[in-house]
Order: structure tokens, then sequence, then C-alpha cells
């Protein structure tokens, strides 16, 4: 569509699911080879704003959405900023998979859930460089861009929330280690001269509802105290932004406090750019997508289409995932609601990513420009996606039978609707997988004779007709697993639970195996945990482990463990909660901390009984752990203060830039194996204590490491850093802030194998002053009045906010 703006005529690019070829600009013989941005001495900035200078005013209007066409006069070829990658290259507008042969599949992984569960980041480090050699092989087939919108690094704060998949759990402190680790993987080091591929970090931030009883993600305003959002949704982002310097960062649908995320420069301006000194590489911002139109309608915040685009533009959302800014961003140059200089800005932050991506360097320069469907899918990256899954499935259950010893068994009755899973074990924002070995494939290896039966076809299917099967395979083997549990089809993007219990026909089915009087062992799969008490409760059921989406070699993982060719260490990365939480707090109620209708949320302030806690994992085998002694940075006595261990920091040669960064203690852990099988072992390490103001968390994860292959009776050592950051906590205003008071480290969950404990004195610290947002303006008025209200319990009043 052509739209005019005094006298010139503007191409407005409509968004297509299609795939906009990665070809790269000719620096050799191309209209730009005498233009600074193939000058490879000069900086990405230098080179990014010499390009843009030449472009005019429509071909800036015209690149400013996900699909862009680039300028063809310039020998600049269009590009698409959409490429998916959460656990491996994935489908997406900007990846094009081939029908078969060379760039017909991707190595999937297991889901984020899982491999958060392996508490291990250099195994999450791994994987990250595998996904970007890959994205960079299909990238030189031109069949991909070099931008990854991954990882959603929401925390996971309501079983409930369906993407919870996609994310490594519920622990800020964990997310911002999990994702620093898989940034370096993605990105390389911060001294590589080329960024293996740009990552987006997402959803920035307050975000963690789909559709819970009609309250859409696209109108649902996050109302987040300032304490909170500090403490609790903002830490990952501050590890994306100023600890790894990740190329890019996406808005959300919803509004937080009043204002769509989108818009708001107060969180994309102040804190991201300023507070967090995102500005090193002229990273940019891309809104998800179509959430500049959501701006308009459903959120209301603007009078006009034209004000949307521009609030977005002006607030520092570079690239609208959508139309709406080619569409609507000419009227609003026009209008005077934007100006050249924002949107010069926009275009360079984009086009500076790109230079540092090499993409307007020789081939030659470039090891990354090498690869190609030789370095997909390599014997290293099968092992890798197989291992990933084995670290994280975690043994809930375990009175003995486990793991199955060989010859013991001669057949195995195999049940459940995902016994035979192929691209279940997948999850969602998936690829192609080279192969999907169910847990029936993987059965099928064994020396067994294997009887499988689907059984029934989860919660949209009470029928029992199917179920006949499942007696007779019980009936004929020795032993019974039943894998089972939640998909796609009830957690997923736009689909939020409502209930966090099993299915009562995997109940009803699963009990009745039990009363067989054979061994029973149940696998749970999805991603949102769900109440497993009637399992636990019942002895006639022997095991329970849980096995999220475990990706490509899934079944393989869960029937190692089983049979103990591998041994379980994973730790639940979430809350499992009783099934009756959901009818205690809405979803729509941010808030962690208890009150009168919340029983609190996460392990750190849950006020309930868990059915499982944060962290819980068992082994087949036990482990002691001891602290032998603690190196501080200074002298820890009984007149230890606060302004001493500040004093420390800023002696440090160089001082860390930022003090909640400041060292304060390397633990070393000796984790000995008393029992009789190999296994890996994850030291956690929870902090509590009686140090600033009521009400204090239960306790608060601050470090761990995965310790690997510990024989029996061998022991290592778990080295774990605490920082200033680690003692501190955050105030009503969001600061952060050192306290004097007694604090108390434990490892591991309960009641822990081993504890250190400190007194510090002195007066209050802050390590981290906070900006506070401006009053909240609005952006105009609502002229469809509560048409877009909030529905039932989301405790919405729009007179109130």
């Amino acid at each position: 569509m052509l739209v005019n703006i005094k006298g010139t005529s503007v191409l407005s690019t409509f968004w297509l699911f299609t795939v906009a070829q990665a070809a790269f600009p000719d620096c050799v013989s191309g209209p730009l080879k005498s233009n600074t941005v193939c000058d490879v001495s000069a900086t990405p900035l230098e080179r990014a704003t010499a390009l843009i200078k030449l472009f005019t005013l429509e071909e800036k209007l015209n690149n400013t959405g996900n699909d862009s066409p680039g300028v063809p006069r310039l020998g600049l070829p269009p590009y698409q900023w959409w490429s998916e990658a959460l656990h491996g290259v994935a489908d997406s507008p900007g990846v094009e998979f081939s029908e078969s042969g060379d760039y017909s599949i991707a190595t999937s992984f297991p889901q984020p859930i899982l491999m958060g569960a392996a508490f291990d980041d250099e195994l999450i480090t791994a994987v990250g460089t595998v996904v970007s050699t890959e994205a960079r092989a299909f990238n030189n087939a031109n069949r991909t861009g070099l931008d990854f919108w991954t990882p959603n690094i929401n925390p996971f704060r309501d079983p409930r929330w369906g993407r919870g998949q996609e994310t490594p759990g519920e622990d800020p402190f964990h997310l911002s280690s999990y994702v620093h680790a898989l940034i370096e993987g993605l990105q390389g080091s911060s001294n590589d001269k080329y960024k293996r591929v740009v990552a987006t970090c997402k959803h920035f931030a307050g975000y963690d509802m789909e559709n819970w009883n009609g309250n859409y993600r696209y109108k649902f305003d996050a109302q987040i105290g300032m304490q909170e959002l500090v403490e609790y949704f903002l830490p990952t982002f501050q590890t994306c932004a100023r600890d790894s310097n990740v190329g890019a960062f996406m808005c959300t649908y919803n509004a937080l406090n009043g204002v769509p995320t989108c818009a708001d420069p107060w969180l994309l301006q102040t804190i991201l750019r300023e507070h967090w000194n995102w500005t090193s590489e002229e990273q940019w911002v891309t809104s998800d997508c179509d959430s500049i139109q959501n701006i308009f309608l459903p959120h209301e915040y603007t009078s006009t289409r034209e004000g949307a685009a521009a609030a977005a533009l002006n607030a520092g959302t570079d690239i609208d995932c959508g139309t709406y800014y080619q569409h609507h961003l000419p009227k609003a140059y026009e209008q005077g609601l934007i100006n050249d200089t924002t949107l010069t800005t926009a275009l360079v932050r984009q086009y500076s990513s790109l230079v540092r991506l090499g993409y307007f360097d020789p081939p030659s320069e470039q090891p990354y420009r090498y690869l190609n469907f030789g370095d997909v899918n390599t014997p290293h990256a099968q092992e890798l996606a197989y291992r990933a899954a084995v670290e994280g499935i975690t043994l809930l259950k375990n009175d003995g039978l486990l793991p199955l010893k060989p010859g013991s068994f001669k057949s195995i009755a195999l049940i459940g609707e995902w016994a035979n899973a192929t691209d279940q074990m997948q999850g969602n924002y998936k690829g192609i997988a080279p192969y999907l070995h169910s847990p029936l494939w993987a059965a099928e290896q064994l020396n067994v004779t294997v009887n499988y039966a689907q059984g029934p076809g989860g919660r949209f299917d009470p029928t029992t007709n199917s179920w006949l099967p499942v007696w007779s395979a019980a009936e004929k083997s020795d032993v019974i697993i039943y894998v089972g549990g939640i998909d796609n089809n009830v957690e997923s993007e736009e689909k939020d639970r409502v209930d966090i219990g099993w299915f009562p026909t995997q109940l009803d089915m699963i009990g009745e195996l039990a009363q067989y009087e054979k061994p029973v062992i149940v696998v749970q799969m999805g991603a949102g945990q769900i109440d497993s008490s009637p399992i636990v409760n019942n002895e006639n059921i022997n095991a329970l482990l849980w096995a999220g989406y475990p990706g490509q070699d899934g079944g393989v993982a869960i029937l190692d463990i089983i049979t103990g060719k591998k041994a379980p260490a994973g730790r639940l990365p979430t809350t499992q909660y009783p099934a009756n939480y959901v009818s205690q707090v809405p979803m729509t109620d941010m808030s962690l901390r208890p009150g009168p209708n919340n029983p609190g949320r996460t392990y750190m302030w849950y006020t309930g009984t868990p059915i499982f806690e944060f962290g819980f994992g068992l082994h087949y085998t036990n482990f002691t752990a001891s602290i032998e002694s603690a190196t501080t940075n200074t002298t820890m006595t009984a007149n230890t203060t606060t302004t001493d261990l500040i004093a420390t920091c800023k002696a440090l040669n160089p001082p860390p830039p930022y003090l909640d960064r400041c060292p304060f203690t390397t633990l070393p852990i000796t984790i000995t194996n008393t029992g009789t099988v190999t296994s890996d072992y994850s030291t956690l390490a929870f902090l509590s204590g009686s140090f600033g103001p009521s009400p204090r968390p239960n306790k608060s994860l601050v470090a761990y490491q995965r310790l690997h292959d510990i024989a029996p009776g061998e022991s290592k050592i778990a080295m774990l850093n605490l920082t200033l950051a680690s003692l501190s906590r955050v105030d009503e205003s969001g600061n952060r802030v050192l306290y004097p008071g007694e604090y108390r480290v434990r490892i591991d969950v309960g009641e822990g194998v081993a504890e250190w404990g400190f007194t510090l004195g002195g007066e209050e610290v802050v390590l981290d002053e906070w900006p506070q947002p401006p009053a909240r303006e609005g952006g105009g008025e609502t002229p469809l009045g509560d048409y877009f209200l909030g529905d039932f319990g989301s405790g919405v009043d729009r007179d109130e906010l």
C-alpha cells in the first residue's frame, strides 16, 4: 500500500509469515563498497550510522518492522529479524527447514524447564553453543537470520502459566545464573570480535499470564509493587542487560502498573538503557508480535493508532513485530508525533547489531561463515541433547525398587498417553528433530517383552473404550510403567490452566494399575507441576519421576534412569503445590508475599505445605555435605560490619563496577558419596536469617553447582561464590540494601545437610538506588469505557489505576 507523506511515497510492507532470505550485502563490488559500513576498522556505531544516513525517510519507515525489505538501491537485502531457537533452531518466520536432506532437521534439546532442573550452568553454555553453531550453519545457507528471539526468562511465578515450559523455573537467582550461561553460549564471549548470534531476553516485564478465566495477556495490566518488581520480576533482565550484554530485548503484551511495556520510557530508557547501562553496542528492543497494536486496543493507552505507534517508538521500542509501525508511523511523522532523530536511532541500533555479527564483513575474516550442515546434529550435539534430558529428570519417590536391576524382569507394561510420545517431547517453539526416541522406542531396545497400551487420552477424553488393552498389558507384564501428565493441549502459549491436579481418568487408571500387586512406576510429564499426592501416598506405587519435555532423546533418557544406566540427580525448579492452591489465589494477583487471599508464592514466600518443594530430588545413593571453612574477602569476626564489607570491596583492584557484584565469600562444600551408586549431585545453597524488615522470605537460593560422577566413597568439592547481592534484600522503594543481622547458609533442601552462619553489625547500606517511575500520565481518553475491563478474578478496577 502506498502512503503519501508531504509528496513522498512510503511502501507499507506487511508482516508476512515467510522467510526473508539471509543474503549478505556486497561490500566488494556493490553500491555500499565505499561507505563506512563496509570499513571493518570503524566501530559498529560508526558503520551503522553511515549506512542509515543513506536511507530516505520512506526507506527508514519501511524498515521498522520485523520483516524488513532492506534497500534494494543500496544493495541492502531484505532481513527477517524474527527467528526462534528456544531449545534448538525452531520453526518461525525467519527459519526455513528443507523438505528433506540438508537443513531438514536441527538438534532438539529438552525444554528449558527440564534443563533448569539440572542446575548445571556448564551444560547450559554447551547447549547454547550448539544452538548458535547450528543457527550459523542455517544462516550460511540463507535459511535463517542472525537474531533469535530467545530466551524466555520470565520467572515461573504461578503453576498455571501455560508458557512455564519455556523458562528454567521459579527462582530469580537460578534464572539469572542460567541466562548468563546461556547467553555466553548463544552470543559467545564479550571479547570475541564477532557475536555468534544475537539473543533476545523476553518478555520485559511482568509477563506470565496467557488467558486465565478470560483475562487475556493482550489487555492485562500487571499491578506489581516496586519491591517485588525489583526483587523478583527484574533480576533476570538485569543480568541480561547489565551483566551479560545481551543483544536484544522484547517488550510485552501486558501493561505494567498502568503503562503498556512497549510504550514505557521509564522501563525501556530509564531502567534498561540508563540504570543498567545497556548502551555499549546500541542494542535494540523489539515488540512482542502485534503488541504495538495492543497499546491502542485493548489497552486504550492512546486515543489514536498513530499515537500508539509513536508512543512505542519514542519510548525505545526499535522494531515492531507486526505491521503497525509501517502502517501508522507515516501519519505519526506527518503529525509531528515522532521525528527523524528517533527514527534514525532505532535503525542505527538494529544495524549496529548486524555489524557486530559480521553481516557486512568478508567471509574470510569470520570463522562462523564456514559452518555448514555438517555442523548440525553432530554426535556431540546428540550426546548433549541426551545428557541434558538425563541431568534434568528428577526422582520424586522411590521405595527402593529403582533402579530396576538387569534380569529382574522379563516384560514391561508401558502405558499412558506419553508412552509413545513423538513431538510431544519437544513442547512448544520447536524445530524438526532428527529423531524422536519415545519411551516405547527406548523400551523396545531392551532385551525384554514390551506390552504397550495408550490408555486415556487426557482431560478431554473421559471415555473408557481404550482402557481394555491397558488391563491386558498389565496382566502380561512383570513391571508396570505409566507415562502421563500434561502437555501442550493444556499448557502452552495462550493456554493457562485452571487446575493443577492429575486428570481424573489418569488417576483412576493409575490407581487400578497399583492393585495388580506388581511393581508400578509413574513418570510425570509436562512443565507445570501437578499435585502428585495421590501417587506419593499410594503404597502400591513404588516410584515417581518428573521428566518435563525431554527433547529428541527423551525416551532413552527416561528408560536409562529407570534401569540404572544413569543415576537421577535433577531437582525440581518449581514448587509442587497442593491441588487446592488454585482456589486460594487468583492468577491475576501478582504479589508473592502472603496476604488475606494469598498463601504466598514460590518456595520463598509460600506459607502452606508443598507436595514437593523447590530443589527437591532423590538419588540412587546417599550424600553428605560439609563446609570446611569459608574464604571471605574480609576477616569475619563478631564485630564485622556492613561498612567493612563495602570498604573491602572498594579496595579491590579494580573494584567491581557495581556494589552488588562485590565478592563476599567462596564456600568450599565437600560432597561425599556414602552409598553404592556413582551419581551427580547438585549443591544448592540457601540463605535465611534475621536481617532486614519483616516479613522475611523463608529462604533464598544464593548459589549452586553440579558435581559430576561422584563414585561411592569419593568426595568432590563444590566452590560456591557469594556476592553482596547474595546477602542483600530489596526495600519497598526498590533499593537493594545490605542489612546488619544474623545470616545462615544451608546446603540442600529440607533441614539441610550442612550450614554456616555469621553476623553483620553496623548500619544498612544501599547497594543500588532504584530510579523511581514518574507519575502515570496515561495516554488519552478511553472511548470504549469498560469494554476491556478485566474478567473474573482479575481484581482490576479501572477507577483505581
